[in-house]
Parts: structure tokens; sequence; C-alpha cells
């Protein structure tokens, strides 16, 4: 059966604006990988994890400390905010009265419209000589973390408050009709069955977290080097980029999009394991 007009228009619409979606992303490849050839003709791959150190007017071009820094800033970000996001999407679907769940939303909705230069702003100010007077100097991978942890905590309680939304009814009235308690109804049921959401979720508040430049660039010291400790300053791989392009010429320019290539492989396996998620989750 052949499907209406309207339909087969909309059809054409939405596969054209997801190959266009897909080209960008081809071309943004395709760019970063024209701009990095200069240095990847004559530098081999393993010198940005093998050089002593990060001076590329000097010929070295290690960028393991900055992704390295890029990596657990990250990851602690993530650490902290899936599980408080996942609370404090909980407690205004499932627990708190209507008017206070809704007022609670909107606060989060606030929280996710915020500049980041104004949580850098904050962090810098407030939050590391917090951190400092516990151990010095303050800016610190520490700060970055929880910098980026109150920056993706609303991307994370939005996500899965919609994924948690988009659970029929049905399914939480079928537990309660069968005696379970509501935390039994949450935990056995809805969150279960609103996992993929809230996977996509936490991979989208962590390849904002990857990508943020201007609250880590003024919160972490931006110091090159492996950290030791959590207190330690570091700088990650947005950062030497905002810091340094301003000047960069020749080999040094194109090592710099050499780091931008490698943040956009990281983006890239964090959409291929969502996906793998995705499909795993639908073979269940």
């Amino acid at each position: 059966m052949s499907l209406p007009r309207a339909d087969r228009r909309l059809a054409v619409l939405l596969r054209g604006c997801a190959g266009l979606a897909a080209a960008i992303v081809l071309l943004i490849l395709l760019f970063l990988l024209k701009e990095s050839l200069p240095v990847l003709q004559h530098v081999a791959l393993s010198r940005f994890v093998s050089d002593a150190s990060w001076h590329p007017l000097q010929g070295l071009y290690r960028l393991t400390p900055m992704l390295a820094a890029t990596l657990y800033a990250t990851l602690g970000a993530v650490l902290l905010a899936a599980p408080l996001g996942i609370a404090s999407a909980l407690f205004s679907r499932y627990y708190a009265p209507p008017l206070l769940a809704a007022g609670y939303r909107r606060m989060i909705e606030l929280l996710a419209g915020i500049p980041s230069v104004v949580y850098g702003f904050w962090g810098l100010t407030t939050l590391a000589p917090l951190i400092g007077r516990l151990h010095p100097p303050g800016v610190s991978l520490l700060t970055g973390m929880l910098v980026l942890a109150l920056m993706i905590l609303p991307t994370v309680a939005l996500t899965v408050d919609a994924a948690l939304a988009a659970v029929p009814v049905a399914y939480l009235r079928s537990a309660a009709a069968l005696g379970l308690s509501r935390w039994g109804s949450i935990g056995g049921v809805a969150l279960p069955a609103a996992r993929p959401g809230i996977a996509a979720g936490i991979l989208l508040a962590a390849g904002r977290a990857i990508g943020e430049t201007m609250a880590v660039l003024m919160v972490t010291g931006n110091v090159v080097q492996l950290p030791r400790n959590l207190f330690d300053p570091v700088r990650t791989l947005t950062a030497n980029i905002a810091l340094e392009m301003a000047y960069a010429t020749g080999d040094h320019r194109a090592a710099l999009f050499v780091s931008g290539l490698a943040l956009m492989l990281l983006v890239l396996v964090l959409v291929a394991t969502a996906e793998l998620f995705s499909k795993q989750h639908c073979h269940v």
C-alpha cells in the first residue's frame, strides 16, 4: 500500500535532513584531517604519545597529558552527575507534588541555560579558593571535575526525566496491581524501561564534558602534566587549543588540529557506544 503524498514528502524531507547532518559530520572530519596532514606527513602518530613533552616549537608533540586530563575530568564529572541527575529526575517525576515538580524542572532548565563562562568564573572565584584551603593551588583536576559535573547535571536530569515520562503508565499501574511498592515499581519497571534514554542522556552529558572549553580553561590550572592526584593542575585538549591557536603557525597549528581530531574521535566513540548499547537492549 502506497503512502499518502504528504507522508512521502515528509519522508523525503527527513531523509534529506539526515543526509545533511551526516554530510556535515563527514566534512568536519575531512577538514580536521586536511588541517592535520602537514604535521602527520612527517610526524608519526606514536610520537603524540611517546614524545618527552608538549613543545611544538621544539618538535615535541606529546598529547598524552592533555588527553588523560580530558578523560579524567570527563569521567569524574559523569560519575558525580549521573547518580545526582537520575535521583533528581526520579524526585521530580515520582515523589514531588505536581506544583513543586514543575518549579523544580524550571530551575533545572535554568541551570542548563547558564553560559559555561559563568560556571567557570564561579569555579575560579569561589570553588577554587575553597579547594585551595584543603590543598593548594586550588585550580586543579578536582575543580574541573566539580564544575563540569555541575554543568552536565541539568543535561542528565532533563534527559532522564524525559525518558521516565515516556514509560507507559500502564506499566506502573500493572506493577502496583501486583502489590509492588513505589520503589519496587520504579526500580523494577520504570528504570529498566527507560534504560536506553538514561544511557543516551549520560553519553550526551559526557560528550558535552569532553568538548567543554571555557570553564575548564579557567579552573584547571593549565599545566601540561600527567596528574598524580586530584589536586594537581592540568590542561585539557580543548583548553590547549583555545590557549595556543591564536599564535600557532605551521606544524604547531597542525598539531592543534590533531588535538581537535582526537576530540572528534572521542565523541564518535561515545556515539558508537550508545548505538551498541541500544542494539544490545533491543536484543534482550
